[in-house]
């Protein structure tokens, strides 16, 4: 796997359930009372926090043993105009990273969503990757009419029949760090991805305390994507997300297992004003870069 294609493996994680264009299967594990597993239901008193419109957050990515590869910046702004409608903007690169010069990656991904559910109805991709390639990608997500538009550089549209409400990989990650995390009661998230409508199983595997994050020491709560697909990036492999076990869910941690060695995405700094206890967290190495004097729960990194 290219350096590249190893960055792109990450920030999918994050953001796909982490999170691009995904097939998910059912995990072989089932509820506690041997059922069908149910979908995710937003918790609409989250929404004032990790939907306020201010939020952004930044990861370095890296390989096995702590080689960084690159980082992954995230943000969620209002709309202007669009009753309740939000951009989530993601930006890929190879910044900073070892392997900058060899394989430069500048990918950005905006996904525009609204309503209570936060369903996407706009995506749009653009991709620079190694020296020559290119590539500009658009989505229009028609949910009412359970139709998907699809337009990739200069090829003619494609219009896919998907039954809805669904989400795509970004929205869907959103979407269910807002949902109901009960240990050991996995839900779904309806995602489009490979063309089609694939049901993602989302588990929750239990609590974890993390030390030494840049948010602290925090009390977090383990939840695993089961992805076994490929998409737009190559991303299989085993996928954990820590999120904060607060009213904030702030995705602390990400984790991959290759199949030799693994990658993280670790936070390393985190700001929106609706989530007092950590807005303002960045490690001291980023603070001049950011311009601004460290917080009290700023770690050195």
């Amino acid at each position: 796997m290219s350096c590249g294609r190893i960055v792109g493996f990450v920030v999918a994680l994050v953001m796909c359930l982490s999170v691009c264009e995904a097939v998910a299967q059912k995990s072989d594990q089932q509820p506690e009372s041997g059922g069908a597993i149910p979908y995710g239901v937003i918790d609409a008193s989250l929404i004032p926090i990790t939907y306020a419109g201010t939020e952004s957050f930044r990861y370095d990515i890296s390989y096995t043993g702590g080689l960084k590869l690159g980082e992954l910046h995230l943000s969620v702004k209002k709309i202007d105009g669009v009753y309740d409608g939000y951009s989530i903007h993601a930006r890929v690169t190879t910044e900073n990273g070892m392997f900058s010069k060899i394989y430069p990656i500048e990918d950005v991904h905006v996904t525009e969503v609204s309503g209570p559910e936060r369903l996407p109805f706009h995506y749009e991709v653009w991709q620079k990757e190694g020296y020559s390639y290119e590539s500009h990608r658009v989505y229009q997500y028609k949910q009412t009419k359970e139709k998907i538009v699809y337009r990739h550089n200069d090829k003619p549209e494609r219009v896919f029949d998907v039954k809805t409400p669904i989400q795509n990989e970004f929205s869907s990650f959103f979407a269910s760090r807002l949902m109901e995390f009960t240990p050991q009661k996995p839900f779904l998230v309806a995602t489009f991805a490979d063309e089609k409508r694939n049901e993602v199983v989302v588990m929750v595997r239990g609590r974890d305390r993390l030390k030494d994050t840049v948010l602290g020491d925090v009390q977090t709560m383990i939840v695993e994507p089961i992805m076994k697909f490929s998409g737009l990036y190559d991303k299989r492999g085993d996928t954990a997300i820590w999120y904060t076990d607060d009213e904030c869910r702030v995705p602390v941690q990400v984790n991959s297992r290759l199949v030799i060695g693994s990658l993280t995405a670790k936070l390393v700094s985190y700001s929106n004003p609706a989530c007092p206890r950590y807005d303002g967290a960045i490690l001291k190495k980023y603070e001049k870069e950011a311009g601004k004097p460290a917080p009290t729960n700023n770690r050195e990194g």
